[in-house]
């Protein structure tokens, strides 16, 4: 069994990260766009629907194309990249039904960092470098993506709304 647990980790590591800063970025955005409750489930949805399936076939061919993988080993990370990615994003529309949709959006952001601040932290230990490093670089890119997402929103809203 230990011959899976790179391909166990591949799934988690990248389906979590994925999931977390692509569902972010998303919910961000389309609250700044449209401030639409709908809008921000119907979003969350197809990225647990679409992109943890487009991101296990990604996961799947890039494991094929190492050409050092186990047929088994391949299939463990596609499997486990896509229950990862379809788990942990679909934990970002919990908030959004039991809070207001801007109490929603800040709970998520936070519950994102969160995971990612954890996972990073794990990363770092298992390969033994300074975890405020790994964690610092992993946050930056995903408080880019949210700044980055909620401009874009806005500009959306500001220059095609209705």
């Amino acid at each position: 069994m230990g011959f899976l647990k790179h391909s166990v980790l591949v799934g988690l590591t990248f389906g979590v990260t994925s999931g977390t800063i692509t569902t972010l970025g998303l919910m961000v955005g389309i609250n700044a766009g449209t401030g639409s409750r709908l809008a921000v489930i119907g979003a969350i949805l197809t990225i647990a629907i679409a992109d943890a399936f487009s991101d296990a076939l990604g996961i799947h061919i890039s494991e094929e194309a190492e050409n050092v993988h186990t047929t088994i080993e391949v299939w463990t990370a596609t499997i486990s990249t896509f229950l990862c990615k379809f788990i942990f994003a679909l934990t970002f529309i919990i908030p959004v039904f039991l809070l207001t949709l801007q109490t929603a959006v800040i709970v998520s952001v936070l519950w994102g960092l969160a995971i990612l601040t954890v996972m990073s932290y794990l990363l770092a230990k298992e390969q033994h470098v300074k975890a405020w490093k790994v964690v610092a670089e992993h946050l930056f890119i995903a408080v880019l993506v949210i700044t980055l997402t909620q401009y874009l929103g806005m500009w959306i809203s500001a220059y095609f709304g209705a």
